[in-house]
């Protein structure tokens, strides 16, 4: 039965023109006159108008069909401007699936109303297009790692202890007497594993319990964190924006219809060629105007993005901002050998990485002075005691990757089912 039924995206052709066709999806939209009904019926690749007019067999059950009912269908397809995608079918036959009750989601629906019908609000048309870019996305990163060399190794999501640390950690209980947190990130066993594979790479959920309420910070988010024995940070750095490189240009190539629909200019991402500017902490303070020591908020980013139209690299910001991981500037030890991507036109931190300390003896001195134990992460450090090397890594958020590509103003948007501060459900 399913090989008679055609996907909406293979029948908007020119060469089914007046010829009989067989859909199946959901009704996306309904318009009733005095002797023609039109519907737009949806699935999961695009949308096509669908007319039933008074005296056909089609007629009764068009009637009956209401808005998100599931259907079968069969027609003869005619071309025509008018309709949204350039195509429409004149139906012979309406087959109901299931009928649909009154669909709660109307227009100038509430942001928040939307969230607590996130499982129908997903839908939409707008974010069908940003799922299956991001689906995209996804298998773009992993192909690109596979082509270049690297092992995919999945982390646990159970840890005794947190890579950052602080307060961003989600604890639970642990059996009787332990206590174990929710993953923040996957760089601690990386950086073990990279002494056995070289290089490697994860895609994840990370977890962060921040507090925070921006359009750009969720506590769930899928985490694509990369890891490589013998590279310095220059060496990763050109790796990072190769792979943002490759992933804008393939978006375009294979999923245009889904930028036309998000209105997103497809000509901005083909600019995403690397190389892509770099410009150190100092000189990114002395053009905020900020004082040297700062960190860099979302204002500051967004500011300073306004002068380019690529991936930016924001490289040696200060040491007493940095983890113990991340290692010092041999030439300057007051700044480290870091560097984060903030995106064109968002103006967002999309890429945080770094070359590794690799001395065992000047990350426990790292650690001492900001009052930490090193036995904490004693088996961290094994990594730096048995034949350490240098090696480099960094974490893409891939949620704000896919917001910039797409568009979007808030990040709940690139997640089916985002959770933040206020939202665990549904």
């Amino acid at each position: 039965m399913a090989a008679n039924f055609s996907k909406i995206d293979n029948v908007l052709n020119k060469k089914f023109d007046k010829k009989k066709v067989k859909i199946r999806g959901w009704v996306y939209r309904k318009r009733t006159l005095k002797d023609k009904i039109f519907l737009v019926i949806r699935d999961s690749s695009d949308i096509i108008q669908v007319l039933a007019s008074k005296g056909s067999k089609a007629w009764k059950d068009a009637q009956k069909i209401t808005i998100e009912s599931s259907l079968e269908l069969e027609g003869k397809l005619r071309e025509d401007k008018r309709a949204p995608t350039g195509f429409e079918i004149n139906a012979t036959k309406i087959n109901i699936v299931g009928l649909a009750e009154d669909f709660p989601i109307a227009r100038d629906t509430s942001p928040e109303f939307l969230m607590d019908v996130r499982h129908l609000a997903i839908r939409s048309r707008k974010l069908s297009a940003v799922f299956r870019i991001r689906s995209k996305i996804f298998y773009l990163l992993h192909r690109y790692m596979h082509e270049h060399g690297f092992y995919e190794m999945d982390p646990p999501m159970l840890s005794s202890a947190g890579s950052e640390g602080g307060a961003e950690m989600f604890k639970l209980k642990y059996f009787d007497t332990k206590t174990a947190v929710l993953n923040q990130s996957w760089q601690f066993y990386a950086e073990a594993f990279a002494n056995v594979l070289e290089k490697v790479y994860c895609i994840a959920p990370s977890f962060r319990a921040e507090k925070s309420k921006t359009a750009r910070h969720v506590t769930e988010y899928w985490h694509f964190e990369v890891e490589a024995a013998w590279m310095k940070m220059n060496d990763m750095m050109k790796l990072a924006e190769d792979i943002i490189s490759y992933v804008c240009l393939n978006i375009v190539k294979e999923n245009k219809k889904d930028l036309d629909i998000l209105g997103k200019d497809p000509k901005e991402l083909l600019n995403i060629k690397a190389p892509f500017p770099r410009i150190t902490y100092k000189e990114a303070a002395k053009k905020l105007k900020i004082k040297y020591g700062n960190d860099f908020g979302i204002k500051e980013e967004r500011a300073l993005m306004k002068a380019y139209k690529k991936p930016l690299f924001i490289t040696h910001y200060p040491s007493s901002l940095m983890h113990f991981y991340k290692k010092r500037d041999p030439k300057n030890p007051k700044v480290c050998l870091n560097f984060n991507m903030i995106s064109p036109f968002v103006g967002d931190e999309i890429i945080d990485g770094s070359e590794r300390e690799s001395d065992l003896n000047k990350i426990i001195e790292i650690l001492k002075k900001e009052g930490k134990d090193p036995k904490q992460v004693d088996w961290y450090l094994d990594s730096r005691r048995y034949g350490a090397v240098p090696h480099s890594g960094f974490g893409l958020g891939i949620a704000r990757l896919i917001m910039w590509i797409c568009g979007l103003d808030h990040i709940r948007d690139t997640i089916p089912f985002p959770r933040t501060v206020n939202r665990i459900s549904p």
